[in-house]
């Protein structure tokens, strides 16, 4: 885990339980590790609209985001993966790395959660690497969610 998100951890006094992997890029890749890591998974896509505003979209990773209802629920014309530049330039994460841990560097990212992950009692998140996974209570995750300083939504991307 980076330095600066275990310190903002600490801070916020946000509890969670650390698993450490194999480096994982893919949903599919972590669906072969030998280790059982409790809770949501999740999988974390870094998005912007016609207007270069980013959302970073937590969702649940065995589903497929539907674009089209997005857009709508964020009454935008088109949305379209951010470059590995602008990912790096506002969440500081690579391609794979991708998470909504991430947030704590976000200065102009809008965070849409998926409901089903708010409503999740346990949920899982890299720790903005790729080779360890950070498990949040509910408890938890309501504080690092609010803590965040940005502009941020709870919506049902799935029915």
């Amino acid at each position: 885990m980076e330095e600066v998100l275990k310190r903002y951890l600490q801070k916020h006094g946000i509890s969670y339980k650390e698993y450490q992997h194999p480096a994982v890029f893919t949903v599919k890749e972590s669906a072969k590790l030998k280790i059982n890591i409790p809770g949501f998974h999740t999988k974390n896509l870094f998005l912007k609209d016609e207007y270069n505003t980013f959302y970073l979209v937590c969702m649940d990773a065995h589903k497929r985001l539907d674009t089209n209802r997005l857009k709508e629920q964020l009454n935008v014309k088109s949305l379209a993966f951010a470059s590995p530049e602008e990912l790096n330039d506002e969440l500081r994460v690579k391609p794979g790395s991708v998470s909504f841990l991430a947030l704590i560097h976000a200065k102009k990212t809008t965070l849409v959660l998926d409901k089903a992950i708010w409503n999740a009692d346990e949920v899982g998140f890299h720790p903005n690497v790729n080779t360890e996974t950070l498990v949040l209570s509910h408890a938890e995750l309501e504080k690092i969610y609010d803590s965040f300083p940005i502009k941020k939504m709870i919506i049902p991307l799935h029915e």
